[in-house]
């Protein structure tokens, strides 16, 4: 009688390490595929419907100011919440309190009610100092000197500018408290070891510490910045011609809402999308760069 052995064949730790289809398919970023499909069919629709290509026509026209607002704000907000940062971790008690008191009062406050308030109180209040102090300097006898401050006028600063201000003014105080944690999650003996070859506070802190921190936090920063790309619609309620407020326009004059406001949905998705899969990859870089 023969005997039929039979052979189990041992899986290989590569195996072992393979996700299986069932895992690969629950993996699988659907929503993604979901969110381009939409987006697909509402390009279908601005390309072949007559009502949706109007639509998006007109509204294109506020992308440049969309684009312009958020760069340019990002960009100062940076500067500003790198000094507020830097205050927020400082042994100076004033500096410190100050940088405090701001990031507090910022995140305290609504963001709509901040633009408000920042346009047509905070600016209109910060030309109406330089003036005084322009008349100040002109009593003094340097009228020369006194003349920008004297020049300034209220009417003469465009909503533009004022969102931007605003917009700026709002997320520094956020991007502080980035970079607040970026700075302290550097180990204090890198500190420590640059003082001890003679640098001052100030070099080691440009030269050594942040360098690493803002290694750290970039992908942190990028998602600010494609938060500060949807935030930037608010700036419509100050009558900016930005793609939300040329979306209202549009609406309110032709009555056509479902195109409108698609179109304008799937562009700040599309803009979105883009800046996300740009901040993963910086983040997927980074992540490389440390192993």
């Amino acid at each position: 009688m023969n005997q039929s052995t039979s052979i189990e064949m041992n899986p290989t730790p590569a195996d072992l390490g393979k996700p299986g289809l069932k895992e690969r398919l629950l993996q699988f970023p659907w929503w993604f595929v979901a969110l381009i499909l939409i987006a697909i069919a509402t390009i279908y629709a601005i390309i072949t419907q007559q009502n949706y290509s109007d639509a998006f026509n007109f509204i294109r026209i506020g992308l440049k100011i969309t684009i312009q607002t958020t760069l340019y704000a990002f960009v100062f907000a940076l500067f500003l919440g790198l000094i507020t940062g830097l205050g927020r971790i400082s042994k100076n008690v004033f500096f410190r309190n100050l940088a405090t008191l701001y990031v507090e009062f910022i995140r305290g406050v609504p963001m709509l009610v901040l633009i408000f308030f920042i346009a047509l109180v905070a600016v209109p209040a910060v030309v109406g100092n330089m003036n005084s102090l322009g008349h100040w300097i002109e009593s003094m006898g340097w009228s020369w000197l006194a003349a920008p401050f004297l020049a300034l006028e209220n009417k003469a600063i465009d909503m533009n500018v004022r969102a931007i201000v605003a917009l700026s003014v709002t997320y520094g105080a956020f991007l502080a408290e980035i970079f607040r944690a970026g700075i302290q999650s550097v180990s204090k003996g890198q500190m420590e070891a640059a003082r001890s070859q003679g640098m001052s506070y100030g070099q080691a802190m440009i030269y050594i510490i942040l360098p690493q921190a803002v290694r750290n936090v970039l992908p942190a920063l990028g998602n600010d910045f494609v938060a500060m790309l949807k935030d930037s619609s608010l700036v419509s309620v100050l009558a900016v011609r930005d793609i939300t407020q040329v979306a209202r326009l549009y609406a309110g004059r032709s009555f056509r809402y479902e195109e409108a406001y698609t179109t304008l949905a799937i562009l700040y998705l599309s803009m979105t999308i883009i800046l996300s899969l740009v901040v993963k990859y910086i983040e997927r870089r980074v992540r490389q760069d440390e192993r």
